[in-house]
């Protein structure tokens, strides 16, 4: 079975063999009193990837993002979100909202909608905190990040960007050779916002189990941000702390990018691209730009949930998923470095005879 659900799209995984022994999983000491064993030492590599000042290892980001909206919210602020933002972020806002705190919505990657949403629901005693994602899984677009700090910074505010889908994937300076960047340290370096200014006013939470493979996650920004979080943050005190082996996976990751990164990412454009030029011959189209997350777009004669059963018939998993706002079914293919160029042709060829087949087979018709 040929299969396209994956999210590591780096290809990077973490036999037992290839990371540094452990004597044990848990010293069973919370990380506010006793970070694991190299838990700091991941931080600042973590750090010094994304271009921040100090970086905080967690179990996941739906730790992170309710601690830090739990953070956020001892203090008046406002919240202003992309209307596109990933469901784990929202559950942090909801959490915010609950204790008080103002939260909107504006319109996805739109940073007009999110100058005019702040003119209008701003208010002069109340934090103006913008909430992002990176890179939107859905579109495969990057946001306007640049544009969201500045309408931020203006107010004095905060951007927090969940940079999962970035981190590992985007890096410095991209350019036809290499649309990802350099690098892999995600959407900061991407967009080319560095220094003090910038580690002050975003905050970035990232899970390493996309393109890192490693299932733990980080939140990084300046030291003070950084260090308040930590003080106050309740899973530090409540909660278990990442386990030593997959600390030592993300050390093991970070290796393997400073190696093979670039050689990596480079190797997933082509593919992408492969699989992008394959579909539009086959008479389809994707959405999702370079993005390793390609989406068909609805077809008249096509309709995906049968077009999956097709797919599983000739050898090959796809992911079915719900439509925007829950309308219809759409069909997404994961494309990873493990994946071969004749496996991109493959799948290639059966989604070109399910489109050559719709006149014979009204199963696969609306």
């Amino acid at each position: 079975m040929l299969d396209f659900t994956s999210a590591l799209y780096l290809g990077i995984r973490h036999p037992s063999w290839s990371l540094r022994p452990w004597s044990g999983l848990t010293a069973g000491v919370p990380a506010a009193f006793k970070p694991p064993a190299g838990a700091q030492a991941v931080e600042a590599a973590v750090a010094r990837l994304q271009g921040c000042e100090r970086a905080l290892l967690a179990s996941s980001t739906l730790h992170l993002f309710w601690d830090l909206f739990g953070v956020l919210a001892r203090s008046p602020v406002t919240i202003f979100f992309d209307s596109g933002v990933y469901p784990v972020a929202k559950w942090g806002i909801e959490r915010a909202a609950a204790r008080g705190s103002p939260a909107h919505d504006f319109r996805h990657h739109d940073p007009a909608a999110l100058r005019f949403l702040m003119g209008r629901r701003a208010q002069p005693n109340r934090t103006p905190v913008v909430v992002t994602d990176g890179v939107c899984p859905r579109c495969g677009r990057p946001a306007p990040l640049r544009e969201y700090f500045k309408a931020a910074i203006e107010r004095d505010g905060l951007v927090i960007v969940d940079d999962t889908q970035a981190l590992g994937l985007l890096g410095a300076s991209p350019d036809l050779v290499a649309p990802y960047g350099a690098g892999g340290g995600g959407s900061l370096r991407f967009h080319g916002l560095y220094g003090h200014d910038v580690s002050r006013g975003v905050v970035l939470v990232s899970s390493l189990a996309k393109a890192f493979g490693a299932p733990v996650a980080a939140l990084s920004g300046g030291r003070a941000i950084v260090s308040r979080f930590g003080r106050l943050s309740e899973t530090r005190a409540h909660s278990s702390p990442p386990s030593v082996a997959v600390i030592h996976a993300a050390e093991h990751a970070l290796e393997v990018n400073r190696r093979h990164g670039d050689e990596l990412r480079k190797r997933l454009a082509g593919l992408v691209r492969a699989f992008r030029e394959g579909v539009f011959r086959a008479g389809l189209e994707t959405e999702g730009g370079l993005f390793p997350v390609q989406t068909l777009r609805p077809h008249s004669a096509v309709d995906a949930v049968a077009l999956d059963e097709m797919l599983a018939r000739s050898g090959v998993r796809a992911l079915l998923r719900r439509g925007r706002k829950g309308n219809g079914a759409l069909l997404s293919f994961l494309i990873t470095t493990g994946h071969l160029p004749e496996q991109i042709d493959r799948v290639v060829e059966v989604l070109g005879d399910a489109v050559r087949g719709t006149a014979l087979s009204p199963l696969l018709r609306r």
